[in-house]
């Protein structure tokens, strides 16, 4: 059986918020992207990619196992990922595994606060741990194909509104070389590049929770296992450098 995915997520587009950035924050996006544009084609170069640097000297591979051994952790940010992948049957055949990108509460700006927490409530959570912030979906190639985001469960996450995530998003940054420099270069730009549709897949999970939980008003919604994926975009990198340089050319005329 394959996760659950939202039906309603026709809110959050490939250009979404994009028209309504400055100059200066396309200039932003468009250099995350030439990032990723340069840690993909280096790699390229020896058949390489993000995904088998992950998976380098990692012995076997094998479904929901966590790659690297023990995630990948920033001491100074306390930005973390992982690699894994799920079984054929709980995958989209097009995709090999993903990322699970988070937030430690010692790296989160001041003033943020857990989701409260309650009996039955929506956002019910523990207090104490990682916020997961966005995970990205890898093809067989090694190349992103799609960002989404997850039910409470899934990761053992404590939950955090998605006003209080999208502050953290700009905190996510891997700035040491292990396990590997091009990966840890790669997913910190990745969620900068992005940033605005994760911030739009974020809003969309919490309305996604409050729909499934006013279906189930018998359930905890964030522990119920029947819904696993909260919102989804497929992703397309040279898709997204494309849309900023038209923004970008429209506000330069404009202005």
């Amino acid at each position: 059986m394959k996760p659950t995915r939202p039906q309603e997520n026709a809110p959050v587009t490939k250009d979404t918020e994009l028209h309504a950035l400055s100059l200066q924050e396309l200039s932003d996006l468009a250099e995350a992207g030439e990032e990723i544009r340069t840690v993909e084609a280096v790699l390229e170069r020896t058949g390489d990619n993000v995904v088998s640097e992950i998976l380098r000297n990692q012995g076997p591979f094998y479904e929901w196992e966590t790659y690297p051994a023990g995630g990948v952790e920033d001491r100074e940010t306390h930005a973390q990922y992982y690699y894994h992948a799920h079984a054929p049957d709980r995958r989209p055949a097009t995709e090999h595994g993903h990322f699970h990108t988070f937030l430690g509460p010692q790296g989160m700006p001041r003033g943020i606060r857990p989701a409260p927490a309650a009996p039955g409530h929506l956002l019910e959570a523990g207090q104490d741990g990682p916020c997961h912030l966005i995970a990205v979906s890898m093809d067989g190639h090694g190349r992103a194909r799609a960002l989404f985001t997850v039910n409470r469960w899934v990761t053992g996450e404590t939950l955090y509104r998605a006003h209080e995530v999208n502050r953290m998003l700009d905190r996510f940054a891997i700035g040491h070389a292990q396990p590997s420099w091009p990966t840890n270069r790669w997913i910190t730009a990745m969620l900068r590049f992005f940033r605005p549709q994760i911030c739009a897949l974020v809003r969309e999970r919490d309305r996604q929770l409050a729909r499934w939980q006013s279906s189930h008003p018998s359930e905890n919604v964030l522990e119920d296992r029947r819904l696993e994926i909260t919102s989804w975009l497929d992703i397309d990198v040279e898709q997204q450098m494309a849309a900023i340089d038209l923004f970008q050319d429209e506000k330069s005329l404009s202005s």
